[in-house]
């Protein structure tokens, strides 16, 4: 007499089990998509002030205390148009909680972005509003509007801002709670 279709089934579900060590109902897991390393901190808190080094080129940036390397960083500076400038600063201002006094996006009633790079000066059409963007952890270089604070790195290694410079979200507050005003930060190419 032959088997069952039922009774094959089960031993031949048994014997795969067996063979593939494996069991489980369901889907296979998902495979995590591998992402950027944005940044490493590893500040011994020794001796020494924090100085910062943003290399425009690679869009990296390096912390350094007392000449000790404890971190670096992609950065997102200014795209074509909105350049970030060159030079030798020094922080000049800290605020934790920050918004835009120049660039944000304009919003339907619901929240639905209709306009992603507005100005101040947009005009907003009824029934929307204008939203500045947020700038968390700033921290002021020039007297014109240009510092570093937390926001989006889209492509590390490429210009993304309106001329600020864009430190990874998880990094900014470590940061910021690193430096003080008068901390000296290089920008080159």
């Amino acid at each position: 007499m032959s088997p069952r279709l039922p009774d094959l089934l089960r031993s031949t579900s048994t014997l795969s089990c067996l063979l593939l060590a494996s069991c489980a109902v369901g889907p296979p897991p998902s495979v995590r998509k591998a992402e950027h390393v944005l940044y490493q901190w590893h500040d011994d808190h020794g001796p020494g002030e924090v100085k910062i080094t943003i290399n425009l080129t690679r869009q990296r940036a390096t912390y350094t205390r007392g000449g000790r390397e404890i971190g670096w960083s992609y950065v997102a500076t200014g795209k074509e148009g909105h350049g970030t400038p060159s030079g030798t600063y020094r922080i000049t201002e800290k605020i934790e909680d920050k918004y835009s006094n120049r660039y944000g996006w304009i919003e339907d009633e619901w929240g639905n972005v209709t306009n992603g790079d507005a100005k101040h000066t947009t005009p907003v059409p009824p029934g929307e509003r204008y939203m500045p963007a947020p700038m968390p952890y700033w921290m002021r270089l020039t007297s014109y509007g240009i510092g570093m604070h937390a926001g989006v790195i889209p492509k590390p290694g490429e210009a993304a801002s309106h001329g600020c410079i864009r430190l990874p979200r998880q990094l900014a507050p470590v940061l910021f709670a690193a430096v003080t005003e008068g901390t000296p930060v290089t920008i080159t190419h």
